[in-house]
């Protein structure tokens, strides 16, 4: 991996192990915030008893331990580039009484599995954040079996994702932040119409489909979504910490204008929009 790329990755796995408190704290409410997606991936999927099936970049561990909950005698393999957000993973795991998993802290470009290992391999939000997309895609092929099945969730486009701009956007108008490179991680870097697709096509996949999910962030009130997303979303704590005191109160009542104004009888319920592309091997 070129050097460029190791700094990316090892920037995110310090971030990732940074905020894994975060999401432990509000794992109640992303997992179901992001379960439609996960639930979208499991069907495209279709795992069936006795495969084993790789989940990429799970995080806490979803939508690896609904997999696993279906399986007999199959199991999953469950894997991210920051280890304290598998030992959740693994606690999400013993409190639901799930035991045909194992966890993996590794990179997705550079998988530690044989050629044609997997069964299925499920990768909910990850691509986005991947310092290289087709090495990623390439080393998901690899280790998937002939006939084998894979889907993957990523955010669509920012018209359709409230729960981010409301509070990016003020960041980034506040602090006049330039946007990032064409192609860089981020949030809707894989929202352009027929990205994945050709993504997944190039990297060999056969029968490529594409399907719209949508979700809702029920936070209920502006304080907790203002919360979760400062303590989870690391671009809005970067972002936050390069303004002074005052810059950050004013960044913080232009987001609750803009959530009350969307929202004016208070029962915060944020829509999302996502894209979940399938394939074969």
């Amino acid at each position: 991996m070129e050097a460029q790329l190791e700094q990316i990755r090892e920037q995110q796995k310090e971030s990732w192990n940074k905020f894994s408190a975060g999401w432990k704290k509000w794992d109640g409410l992303t997992m179901n915030f992001l379960q439609p997606m996960g639930d979208a991936i499991v069907d495209h999927l279709n795992p069936r008893n006795g495969e084993v099936v790789l989940d990429v970049a799970a995080g806490t561990g979803e939508p690896g331990l609904t997999i696993a909950a279906r399986l007999r005698g199959g199991r999953v393999v469950i894997t991210d580039l920051a280890d304290d957000m598998l030992v959740i993973a693994r606690e999400n795991a013993a409190r639901r009484g799930i035991t045909n998993i194992e966890t993996r802290a590794c990179d997705v470009s550079e998988l530690p599995f044989a050629d044609n290992y997997f069964d299925a391999i499920s990768c909910r939000f990850g691509f986005m954040f991947f310092p290289d997309m087709t090495m990623a895609a390439a080393e998901i092929y690899r280790v998937l079996k002939p006939g084998g099945k894979v889907a993957a969730a990523v955010w669509g486009g920012p018209e359709k994702n409230f729960w981010v701009t409301a509070i990016m956007g003020a960041i980034n108008r506040k602090l006049e932040l330039s946007p990032p490179p064409s192609g860089a991680p981020g949030m809707f870097r894989c929202a352009k119409e027929g990205l994945m697709a050709d993504l997944f096509s190039q990297a060999g996949f056969k029968n490529v489909a594409q399907q719209e999910v949508s979700g809702q962030l029920n936070c209920q009130t502006v304080d907790v979504y203002w919360d979760m997303m400062t303590e989870i979303a690391a671009p809005v704590v970067a972002g936050l910490s390069k303004a002074d005191e005052a810059t950050q109160a004013e960044i913080k009542a232009e987001v609750y204008q803009a959530v009350r104004h969307k929202y004016p009888q208070g029962d915060i319920l944020i829509d999302s929009g996502a894209l979940v592309i399938s394939g074969e091997k």
